[in-house]
């Protein structure tokens, strides 16, 4: 597993940290997976699901490769790694905890916090199991602090987060490390934030996804069903009308392209925020496309990834960016659209992407500062308000 996840690092142009891989190598993942067998277990790419509530998955055990590229990004921001550091943990399982215990050190602490009892119960027994028994376990719910006046150097969220709670703020050191999966416009990214004073500014950010946060922190991702397998996520209170969207899907797709050339190691996860902070400055409603993949057979729509792609509906057109157009081991980027002025609007989107591309491919840059923040001390960028704090996104030109 640990030799996959080295090479898949690689793969992205990361380098897999001596430290995380050494703690990967060491922990018996198949411990925390009980009754999964031990090849599912140690597969790289999955997260094996340990609780649902009907059809809903409300806990598992992370996807390796996500664990180690999180663990990478929390490291890479403490600059010194994680050695003799105090790590708070949202989320528990138990095997993330072990790996950080495995990272800390003898000087170090972990302590890991989840709401549900069920779970944290389990991570004691899973823990406990591995011999991990000085990792401290509490069930709580982690919106509020988990010591008062206590304060952790790092703090690293395993549930999938609409708000960054100012708890995990004041429990963070001047310059401690949040790692948090953080949903900006719909998309959830990965944000490894540095704390400076009252506000955080991202070092590195990921693609990702997550089990939703539960508890006083929950915000509820709401789902438009606009045609057969085809859906529209909702994510920061926009108001669609299902009927309008599906009258336009029933129109000809029209489709344009960037006219570029690009290999596969290009981040387009930092594109669709690119065109997430463009476009909802620009258009009527930002949303994200998600289909089934019988609606993508059955030509309904081409999104560029079936679970979150971009798009808007614009002077009465729907657009979104669309799949790759590859010649040999290069691709171009496109967008389709159906409506009324479905050239303008692929034109639009693509004359964005060529931008973006022209910039060298700038990845964005989070500051994350209080919902009191007046405009004129917001830095410069795309401003997203959220319930407690207010998102800034800007990209800085490579």
């Amino acid at each position: 597993m640990v030799d996959q996840l080295v090479a898949d690092h690689a793969a992205k142009g990361l380098v897999m940290r001596p430290d995380v891989e050494a703690a990967l190598r060491a922990v018996p993942r198949e411990l925390y997976t009980p009754g999964v067998a031990v090849q599912e277990a140690y597969r790289g790419d999955v997260a094996v699901i340990t609780k649902r509530r009907g059809d809903e998955t409300v806990s598992s055990v992370s996807a390796p490769w996500l664990i180690a590229e999180m663990l990478g990004q929390a490291a890479d921001a403490l600059g010194g790694g994680f050695k003799g550091r105090h790590v708070l943990e949202i989320g528990s399982g138990g095997y993330n905890a072990s790996l950080l215990r495995e990272l800390v050190g003898a000087s170090g602490s972990v302590t890991t916090v989840d709401i549900d009892p069920e779970v944290t119960e389990r991570a004691v027994a899973c823990l406990a199991a591995a011999g991990y028994s000085d990792v401290r376990v509490v069930c709580a719910d982690a919106e509020q602090p988990i010591e008062s006046g206590h304060q952790f150097d790092v703090i690293i969220v395993t549930a999938g987060a609409w708000d960054i709670a100012p708890a995990w703020i004041a429990q963070l050191v001047e310059d401690g490390v949040l790692v948090v999966p953080l949903r900006t416009f719909g998309m959830t990214r990965s944000w490894a934030l540095r704390r400076v004073g009252d506000r955080l500014v991202s070092c590195s950010q990921r693609l990702c996804g997550f089990v939703a946060m539960q508890g006083v922190g929950a915000h509820e991702v709401r789902y438009v069903d606009i045609a057969e397998g085809v859906h529209l996520r909702l994510d920061e209170g926009q108001q669609v009308d299902r009927d309008v969207f599906g009258a336009l899907l029933s129109q000809p797709r029209q489709q344009a392209w960037a006219e570029v050339s690009l290999p596969p190691p290009t981040v387009l996860a930092d594109l669709d925020l690119w065109l997430a902070v463009r476009l909802a400055a620009e258009v009527d409603q930002f949303v994200v496309l998600s289909a089934q993949q019988e609606a993508v057979d059955a030509g309904t729509v081409d999104p560029a990834w079936r679970f979150g792609t971009p798009a808007a509906l614009t002077e009465g057109t729907f657009v979104y960016r669309s799949a790759l157009g590859w010649t040999d081991d290069m691709f171009d980027l496109g967008a389709c659209a159906h409506g009324p002025h479905a050239a303008a609007a692929t034109e639009s989107m693509v004359t964005h992407m060529r931008t973006w591309v022209d910039a060298g491919e700038p990845s964005p840059v989070l500051h994350v500062l209080p919902a009191r923040t007046p405009d004129g001390d917001l830095p410069a960028g795309t401003v997203l308000d959220k319930r407690h704090s207010r998102l800034v996104l800007t990209f800085t030109p490579a």
